[in-house]
């Protein structure tokens, strides 16, 4: 079972590594990251890169895809070489996945018409524009589609959809094996729940929010 995890310049690190230490623990799993190019791609931050050790024409027939989110994604709306593989990927995949704005990537290549889909609370607007019905929820299955919210929320995704390959006995080990029982020290972490100041601070730095979808 090939795992595709998708890089590109400027991604969010735990987009692509939350799902990766989940799913790189299923049973039969080989997991690849793969870009435009191989070679080293830098996150979000530009501190840390991650080698990505195929191009994406090395890897056509994935039997998972998972696109990470991050400030990047914005030059990846474009028709090109991403949404060209993308879609031929997809109509091999099992299960063919997102994380945080990874949504609006798989959404601008045209694979979530009409499908419920989430994204990160800020672009769920920006999200429902590219053709998905947004859903404010952690984590979306629709079909084969399986999105994640946030960030952190790409752990979820990841074990909800290793349930659904390996069995809940073996998506529970893992979890206890990456000792992942989230205790934080605020509840700040919905916008519904956050302080108002500081939710509506972020909609004002947001580019989504500025372009009026959020």
């Amino acid at each position: 079972m090939q795992i595709a995890i998708v890089l590109y310049d400027r991604f969010t690190a735990l987009d692509a590594v939350g799902p990766y230490q989940v799913l790189s623990n299923v049973p039969g799993a080989e997991v690849v990251f793969a870009a435009e190019r191989a070679g080293r791609v830098s996150d979000e931050e530009r501190c840390l890169h991650l080698s990505a050790e195929a191009a994406l024409a090395d890897v056509p027939r994935p039997d998972i895809v998972v696109v990470p989110g991050g400030p990047g994604q914005h030059d990846q709306m474009d028709d090109g070489a991403l949404h060209d593989w993308l879609r031929a990927a997809d109509r091999g995949t099992a299960w063919t996945t997102s994380v945080c704005t990874g949504s609006l990537i798989l959404g601008a290549a045209g694979l979530l018409t009409g499908r419920r889909a989430t994204s990160h609370w800020l672009a769920l607007g920006e999200l429902g524009r590219h053709g998905a019905v947004p859903v404010a929820e952690r984590v979306v299955f629709d079909g084969k589609y399986v999105t994640a919210a946030g960030v952190s929320s790409g752990i979820d995704m990841a074990l909800t959809l290793a349930a659904r390959i390996a069995g809940d006995e073996t998506a529970q080990a893992i979890q206890l094996g990456i000792e992942y029982d989230p205790q934080p020290p605020y509840d700040a972490g919905s916008p519904d729940r956050a302080p108002a100041e500081i939710a509506n601070a972020m909609r004002a730095r947001s580019r989504f929010h500025a372009a009026g979808s959020a």
